[in-house]
Order: C-alpha cells, then structure tokens, then sequence
C-alpha cells in the first residue's frame, strides 16, 4: 500500500483523510430503509401504558437502537447549533459529518419501525446535566462515551435479533459508529493508538458488546423520558 501522508502536508491530508473515512458511513441508509419497508409484521401487539414499552423480539431491538439513535441525534444537534468556543475548522467539520450521519440514522430507525409495527417509540426528550457545550474538553468526552457506547449497544444487541434484513443493517451502521468513535478519539489525542484503545478492543480483537443492561446503566442519565423494555428486564 502507498503511503497516503508527505510530511508537507501532514495536517491538511489527515484532516482530508478523516473526512473521507467518515463520509462513507451514511451511504446507502436511505435506500435501505426503503427495502426494509417491505419487511412489515403486524404480529407484534402493543398494551397502552403511559410509560412506553420499546416492545418484543426484533421491534424492541429497533426501538432500544432508535432511542439511542435518537439520543445522538439530539447531542450533535446542539454541537453544531452553537460550536464550542475556539473549534477548529477541521474539528467543525468532522462534528458536522458526524450530526448528519446520526441525524440519518434517527430517521432511518423510525422509517424501519413504522414499517414494521403500528405503534413507533416518541419523540424522546433528554438532559445533559454537567455538559458544558461551550467547552471542547466536555462535547468530546461526552462524543467520546456517547460513540463508545452506541458500538457497544449494537454489538451486544446483534444476537437478538431474528431478522436478516436487520441485521444487515445493525452491522452496516455499528461500522460507523465505529468510525466515529475513532474519528472523536482521534480528536482528543491526535496520532496516538486510541482511536483502538485497549478499553473499546479487546485481546481477542474485537470491539466491546455489552448487554441493553449496561448500556442502560451508562446512558440512562441522558434520557428524560421514561421508557421499559419489559422483555430484557430493562423497566
């Protein structure tokens, strides 16, 4: 393989790099989201409760994937609604690339979910209680732990669900969030191995799976609104 970096430019053609490393990730889940609109089943029967159930079998994993899709969404939203004080060029654009991606991926979940059951998780609202938006150490530990954690979600996840299709899917998009969590941990510390930290690869060379649980555990004091997942134990 060539080297990819003159040591002329080797800022521009990193930043360049992680750009192109990154755009890929939202291609093709539109298109997607319209296949998957075939794959409807109206077996899955929802009780009225105040407190939203996400559901059972694979509707219940794709509402626990929309509600963090959604929680992503609404974080990078607010990043680049208002930057962070002194944000760099290519930090502003790599932020930007990643708000589209899950602003995609938001909508993608809820295009999948209506199409494959009557009732759809909300709108859900969220607090980010000691995030100084204003502050880039903050928005980048909080990116960090939000991108950690969503590859984590899926990896644990994948093995509940029954439908290829989604499947399909789920790896497509763990794959970039992925990129994300390198591309942020990139970010923090320019040039180092974190990007494949010990703590996110483990011995075996894969990334960390964990069960809704735990993931429950460490993004829960995110979310505003109440919801269950009464068949993992979750409520």
């Amino acid at each position: 393989m060539e080297k990819q970096i003159q040591v002329s430019n080797k800022g521009a053609t990193l930043d360049t790099n992680r750009r192109n490393f990154l755009k890929l990730g939202g291609v093709g889940l539109v298109v997607a989201g319209l296949t998957l609109a075939g794959c409807r089943d109206d077996n899955y029967q929802f009780v009225e409760d105040p407190v939203f159930d996400l559901g059972k079998g694979d509707v219940g994993i794709l509402n626990y994937a929309y509600a963090l899709e959604q929680l992503e969404a609404d974080f990078y939203t607010k990043v680049v609604n208002s930057f962070y004080t002194g944000i760099s060029e290519a930090e502003r654009q790599v932020l930007t690339d990643i708000y589209n991606h899950e602003v995609i991926h938001r909508d993608f979940f809820k295009a999948a979910i209506t199409a494959a059951t009557s009732q759809v998780l909300p709108k859900l609202e969220f607090k980010y209680d000691g995030i100084d938006f204003k502050s880039r150490t903050s928005i980048l530990a909080t990116a960090k732990a939000l991108e950690d954690t969503g590859v984590a979600a899926y990896n644990g996840a994948g093995k509940y669900i029954t439908n290829l299709d989604y499947l399909v899917i789920a790896g497509k998009i763990v794959s970039v969030e992925a990129r994300h969590a390198s591309a942020i941990r990139d970010l923090i510390n320019p040039g180092s191995g974190d990007f494949s930290g010990d703590d996110v690869v483990a011995a075996n060379g894969l990334d960390v799976a964990k069960e809704p649980k735990e993931i429950v555990a460490a993004a829960g004091s995110f979310f505003k609104t109440p919801f269950t997942w009464k068949e993992q134990g979750i409520g």
